[in-house]
């Protein structure tokens, strides 16, 4: 959701508006190549459950390098969404969700940082928020991991 973090990966990524996925659920249970845990929005079935986030428009011919750094096909698999804009609008958009489950993983300091970054950049509401700024989280051995994960927002 961190405008700063999708423009280091697809510098002309920009942002269409934030929304609202009903029946899913923000989890940090994806289990990554470094061994701490990452983001899903699990589909739940439950109507109670929002995910609330940022919608991206990249150009279609950049999609492939987003896809690699999110580890579509080993990791994350995609599919298309029904989300509700601000305004209510419904429209559909291209998301990524977790095949590679692990509950007990935490997600790294840094990790949850861009995630909340992202939210707060976006004015997402403050329940959301909180509940990402809930979620326990360790640090990274490598220390230098973290310095240059968050190094993107040294010129903000």
């Amino acid at each position: 959701m961190s405008t700063p973090r999708i423009n280091q990966r697809i510098n002309s990524a920009t942002v269409v508006a934030t929304a609202r996925l009903y029946r899913h659920s923000l989890r940090f249970h994806k289990k990554s190549v470094d061994g701490s845990a990452k983001c899903d929005i699990m589909h739940t079935k439950s109507p109670e459950d929002i995910v609330h986030g940022v919608v991206f428009e990249i150009p279609a011919s950049e999609k492939h390098i987003l896809d690699q750094y999110e580890g579509l096909g080993s990791g994350y698999n995609q599919k298309r969404v029904s989300i509700i804009l601000p305004h209510g609008e419904s429209i559909r958009a291209v998301t990524y969700y977790a095949t590679h489950l692990d509950s007990s993983l935490c997600p790294y300091h840094w990790y949850k940082e861009h995630v909340l970054r992202g939210a707060r950049e976006h004015a997402l509401p403050a329940e959301h928020i909180a509940a990402i700024e809930a979620v326990p989280s360790v640090a990274d051995p490598d220390c230098n991991k973290h310095i240059e994960e968050l190094s993107i927002y040294s010129n903000l």
